[in-house]
């Protein structure tokens, strides 16, 4: 039966979706902030998504925007915990940004947010630590996706050249795919459009909604992972690394150009037994078109939860160049160690297939140089 009626938008809400249960999310909380309800196709977009979760508690704060929903607990862990099991339903009037890094290689990149944070519970979770999400650690699902979409079509035309609009940076691109069917709305977009093309970024194997839509090679998907047994100990309430890379290859086989990225990688006792057979196993199993290492990229807050969960003695704190700060105000590895966990990654996938591009994200651009890699300098995973 459908939920909806059968009037829809062309880029609003997928009207004619019925919503199945996002893996690994269970919320206890839902809260309908502002804008959440203003329109008849957003109440039964919202009422349809709400009717899966019957033991939940809904709270009606259409007085505050989504980024006002607050907590009463003052530790941040506790805070984070909370949040996590916490849906807000809203909509994000700044949505589409450029990313403007300074003090690394980073190309910068335009991103955009259908959703905001994610309900996955990795460990050094670097987005946990960022202004926005410390204060209101919630889910987020915003319901302004035609004004997202009409956002990103002037932008891209504007620009009048093929450009990369990416989801990824500030939440899981496809986490809560199934609950919202968003794919189903952006992939035809972007592939009917001339300019715009979709990067999306998951640690999710939801892909069911993305196999059989019409992409023309203009959405890429992205996959970040890690050995099988360093994702097992940092990296909770997460898809395993098996459904992970089965689900690359079902998108592979469906036609979309497929990456993946290898961020943070962790440097636990014998890591060159894991991340060497790992790499070459990926390789070689997956037609990955580039393939993007990054070390920890920390803000304090986050490295503060990070050890609270962890411990401070934990081998990614120890790897913390404490002499140091990088320029762009974040914490990394010393720079031996980074130098020899992406040496022998990138020596793996060369001799592998030397045809995947390898390249290094929020890098300085010694760390490029000393690897030979100043060939790819921007030609990382969020941009085309």
């Amino acid at each position: 039966m459908d939920l909806f009626a059968s009037e829809s938008p062309n880029r609003g809400l997928p009207i004619d979706y019925t919503p199945v249960k996002a893996p690994f999310f269970e919320p206890e909380r839902i809260i309908l902030a502002k804008g959440s309800m203003e329109t008849e196709i957003r109440r039964r977009f919202v009422e349809s998504i709400i009717s899966l979760y019957p033991g939940a508690l809904v709270i009606d704060r259409r007085d505050i925007p989504h980024n006002k929903v607050s907590f009463d607990e003052k530790n941040p862990v506790e805070r984070l915990a909370a949040g996590k099991k916490t849906l807000v339903f809203g909509e994000h009037k700044s949505a589409v940004r450029f990313s403007d890094e300074e003090g690394n290689t980073c190309p910068n990149y335009w991103h955009f947010s259908p959703y905001g944070f994610c309900p996955y519970g990795c460990k050094y979770c670097y987005l946990a630590g960022t202004l926005g999400v410390w204060h209101s650690p919630t889910v987020k699902i915003f319901v302004n996706i035609e004004e997202i979409v009409e956002q990103i079509d002037k932008i891209a035309k504007k620009l009048s050249s093929p450009t990369a609009f990416y989801v990824g940076k500030l939440q899981d691109g496809l986490a809560l795919d199934p609950l919202t069917g968003f794919s189903k709305v952006l992939v035809p977009f972007f592939a009917a459009h001339e300019f715009a093309r979709q990067v999306i970024l998951t640690k999710s194997d939801s892909v069911e909604n993305l196999l059989n839509l019409e992409h023309k090679g203009k959405t890429i998907v992205t996959w970040s992972l890690n050995p099988p047994e360093i994702a097992e100990k940092y990296e909770e309430n997460v898809p395993s690394i098996e459904r992970r890379m089965e689900a690359m290859k079902k998108c592979a086989a469906a036609g979309y150009p497929v990456r993946a990225v290898i961020m943070p990688v962790i440097p636990v006792d014998n890591w060159e037994t894991l991340y060497g057979p790992f790499v070459k196993k990926l390789v070689s199993e997956i037609p990955l078109e580039r393939l993007t290492i990054g070390g920890i990229c920390i803000y304090k807050n986050a490295r503060r939860l990070m050890e609270n969960k962890i411990g401070a003695k934990n081998c990614i704190s120890g790897q913390i160049d404490k002499a140091t700060e990088s320029e762009d105000g974040r914490a990394r590895y010393y720079s031996e160690t980074r130098h020899k966990m992406y040496h022998l990654i990138s020596r793996i996938v060369q001799e592998t297939n030397p045809e995947t591009t390898v390249a290094l994200c929020l890098e300085e651009p010694d760390v490029w140089e000393k690897l030979g890699l100043t060939n790819n300098l921007g030609r990382c995973n969020c941009v085309l």
